[in-house]
């Protein structure tokens, strides 16, 4: 199967150089920005409740800063465990054509070199994939907590859909351009999706989590050249 063979391949090189640069570039990059987050909440905090809180008809009401500073410990404890998945698998995206350059430089070393995406490109997809992405999971706690039984399969699902996508998409457009990739998804879709579930489920386990962007990205440039017709 297409799937599997691509994801032992990619667990084949993750010692690549390569592979660790954008590992670490991508967990740094998470790490800067979520304590920024976490600053910017706490100031924001800090700012509401230094002022008395007014309830029209019954006056100040003092323990509402009460609320509101445990509201804002609880926020800033929570933020980054909710926002780790999404914000580094958005990040790591920015440098993901280096993980496919390495892939083809040692799988398919006959392919002609293609130009790399330029930065300001990539981090507009960037932008736009960490967008859908905290959207996508905000909405859906909505169904974890109708469907509360369902909710890693949610999870996985709906994550799987984002990163098959997104992933597959990255891969192909370095061949075939946007429009190409876009109809090439289309055709596998049912594939994509599968694969992108795959990816999807150790985004369940601590630490491993950081991993599987850069596993994902190189899966899916097998996925592509396989499903393109061409071997290593």
């Amino acid at each position: 199967m297409i799937i599997i063979q691509s994801f032992f391949q990619a667990l084949g090189q993750i010692g690549d150089p390569r592979f660790r640069s954008v590992l670490l570039r991508g967990v740094g990059l998470t790490i800067l920005l979520l304590i920024g987050a976490c600053a910017g909440a706490i100031w924001l905090i800090n700012r509401a409740s230094g002022q008395e809180i007014s309830v029209p008809f019954f006056g100040a009401v003092p323990w509402l800063n009460d609320i509101l500073g445990y509201s804002g410990i609880v926020l800033v404890l929570v933020l980054p465990v909710f926002l780790m998945i999404p914000v580094a698998s958005a990040i790591t995206s920015m440098f993901l054509d280096e993980v496919a350059q390495a892939v083809e430089d040692k799988h398919y070393p006959t392919l002609p070199q293609v130009p790399g995406l330029p930065f300001s490109e990539a981090a507009r997809d960037t932008l736009s994939f960490l967008g859908v992405l905290i959207a996508a999971n905000v909405l859906a706690l909505v169904l974890y907590v109708v469907f509360a039984p369902l909710a890693l399969f949610i999870f996985w699902g709906m994550n799987g859909f984002l990163l098959g996508r997104e992933y597959f998409t990255l891969a192909a457009m370095r061949r075939l351009g946007r429009e190409g990739a876009q109809k090439l998804r289309s055709k596998h879709a049912a594939t994509i999706w599968l694969a992108g579930t795959l990816m999807a489920i150790p985004l369940s386990v601590p630490l491993v989590n950081l991993v599987i962007p850069i596993i994902g990205a190189a899966t899916f440039t097998h996925i592509f050249h396989g499903l393109s017709g061409n071997r290593p």
